[in-house]
């Protein structure tokens, strides 16, 4: 109905609340008036470009979650706080609304939602179409007006091109004046919003009304959701009837009467997992009689309420970027968030996928950026929402100094990928020893007990009690699973030590057998080529693997 970004104070309240649960900034007076400042302006631009140009910069969840972080900031920093905005300023328009357009509050949980049920009665529960909010005006049964939500007390005139639009019918049956409030908006065939989200529908229609003109096609593609008519019977049965009767069949196919919170719930998940002509992004809840017209404000009214679907984007802050080289050398930087919730999910990190996205997005602490869940449970970065004005220096490793064959033993600039070495040895890929994982390699590496890949061979017991996290019976267990490493076959062992993959080449015999094969040779393995023939003669002639080689021989491993 109304656009997000006509925000209300209600649903920000709740957010900011939400938001009051992360600490206030660490910043001098001066930085957060810089910051603060900052993102009042960029929710002016965003408000400007939506609301005069028809231009959808920035997701309406993300914008309210947006607004609700300027909020917090400015309970952190009241002397930094923006003077009070107006979302709507630029969108006022030529003509005045004949009924003032209201808007909504957003109730924010199923708990808001029994207490605003609970005062009220004869209620109705509708799709809240994410569409564009309009006035119709029909004098003696003829359209007359279409005008733009604007700023709720007037807007843009948009008649000549509703005249265009086959879902605003031209002339009504009976001759009789009409003022009709709606919703424009974009059809689409079968759309699920918890599938597909609001792909750009609302978006789109609003860049088509800003437009000069509209093609036959797009204008057949704009459909019209009547959700109140200010002067129509008092009764909301009879107001949807005739509003049926008159072809707008929408509110009667869409409007359904509501008892209680269950009824409110099982609308608001099936519609949000059904088949519809339109997006919509929650539900509406309204009272069946309203006050008088003529005493509408623009503002939201007591007798209506929004209850959204759950978020799709998180806004969250990058508090962090750590970078996680793994065995086979690939730096993969992970952003460290505030924790937001998405889905009822506390997601705390994310990652890039590769250096090259970071380094193209240049995503740095402070930056606030938007998450989304793929697959309902992996978090992904969509986007960066905004950055601050002063945003930190951040050093990332050399794509260079990192690759299949580099940090064999433990130090500083190779503690990602050392680790990661030890881990794939202890794993299913290697020697699949049970109960050594990522927390048993960080006691020993934290006691200063391993050094290279394999110093592990070489402790006793009594070493391993002495390690903090281990105790006797947790020692002995422990020892006895590195001795399961000796029993293992050959090409096991091989695989542990970060053996390039081999696909279906045969890996019999022993290590100097392997190690005198030639590029021709390995080429003649089934599935080794060119590239992987040189990897596999790298690895057998590289010092660090020659030397975790000797340790195995010495320690009379079976083929080393």
């Amino acid at each position: 109905m109304l656009p997000m970004k006509a925000w209300t104070a209600p649903l920000l309240f709740t957010l900011a609340l939400d938001a009051s649960a992360a600490p206030c900034p660490d910043w001098p007076a001066d930085q957060a008036a810089t910051e603060t400042a900052a993102l009042s302006a960029q929710l002016a631009t965003w408000d400007d470009a939506y609301h005069r140009r028809g231009v959808s910069l920035v997701a309406d969840e993300l914008y309210d979650q947006a607004s609700a972080k300027l909020m917090h900031w400015s309970a952190c920093f009241p002397s930094a706080a923006p003077a009070s905005t107006k979302p709507l300023a630029s969108s006022a328009g030529t003509l005045t609304h004949p009924v003032a357009q209201t808007g909504l509050h957003k109730l924010a949980d199923a708990n808001a939602v029994t207490a605003w049920i609970a005062t009220r009665s004869d209620l109705w529960i509708q799709p809240k179409v994410d569409g564009v909010a309009v006035t119709l005006v029909y004098r003696g049964g003829h359209f007359q007006q279409l005008i733009s939500r604007g700023d709720g007390h007037s807007g843009q005139d948009w008649t000549s091109k509703a005249q265009l639009l086959p879902a605003i019918p031209a002339q009504l049956p009976g001759a009789r004046d009409l003022i009709l409030q709606g919703e424009l908006y974009w059809r689409l065939n079968r759309h699920v919003q918890a599938d597909s989200g609001g792909v750009g529908a609302r978006g789109r229609v609003a860049g088509l009304m800003a437009r000069r003109t509209l093609e036959q096609s797009e204008a057949a593609g704009i459909g019209l959701f009547v959700w109140d008519w200010p002067d129509g019977p008092a009764e909301m049965r009879e107001r949807l009837q005739q509003l049926g009767a008159l072809g707008f069949t929408d509110s009667l196919r869409f409007s359904q009467p509501l008892d209680d919170l269950a009824a409110a719930q099982r609308w608001r998940q099936h519609w949000y997992r059904s088949a519809l002509p339109f997006a919509s992004d929650g539900v509406v809840l309204r009272q069946g009689r309203r006050p008088n017209a003529a005493t509408w404000r623009a503002e939201p009214p007591h007798w209506a309420a929004a209850w959204k679907y759950p978020l799709s984007q998180a806004l969250a802050e990058v508090r962090a970027v750590d970078f996680r080289v793994g065995r086979s050398g690939r730096i993969t930087p992970v952003l460290r968030l505030l924790p937001v919730q998405l889905d009822d999910r506390s997601i705390r990190r994310v990652s890039l996928g590769s250096l090259q996205r970071w380094q193209t997005l240049d995503i740095r602490p402070g930056d606030q950026v938007a998450i989304r869940l793929a697959g309902l449970t992996i978090p992904q970065l969509h986007s960066v929402v905004w950055r601050p004005v002063q945003r930190p220096e951040l050093s990332a490793p050399r794509a260079e100094d990192y690759h299949a064959l580099s940090c064999w033993r433990a130090s500083a600039a190779c503690a990602s990928q050392f680790r990661a070495r030890l881990a794939w040895l202890s794993g299913k890929q290697g020697l699949a020893l049970p109960g050594v994982g990522a927390g048993t390699w960080e006691k020993l590496l934290r006691a200063q007990r391993l050094d290279g890949l394999l110093d592990w061979l070489t402790l006793g017991e009594e070493q391993l009690r002495n390690v903090p996290g281990f105790g006797r019976r947790s020692a002995a267990t422990l020892l006895q699973r590195f001795a399961l490493a000796r029993q293992r076959p050959f090409a096991d062992g091989l695989r542990a030590l970060g053996l390039p993959p081999t696909a279906g080449a045969s890996l019999a015999g022993n290590w100097d057998a392997l190690a005198r094969r030639s590029a021709h040779d390995w080429q003649r393995q089934a599935g080794i080529g060119p590239t992987r023939a040189a990897h596999l003669q790298a690895f057998f002639r590289h010092p660090e693997v020659l030397a975790l080689r000797a340790q195995l021989h010495a320690a009379n491993i079976d083929g080393f």
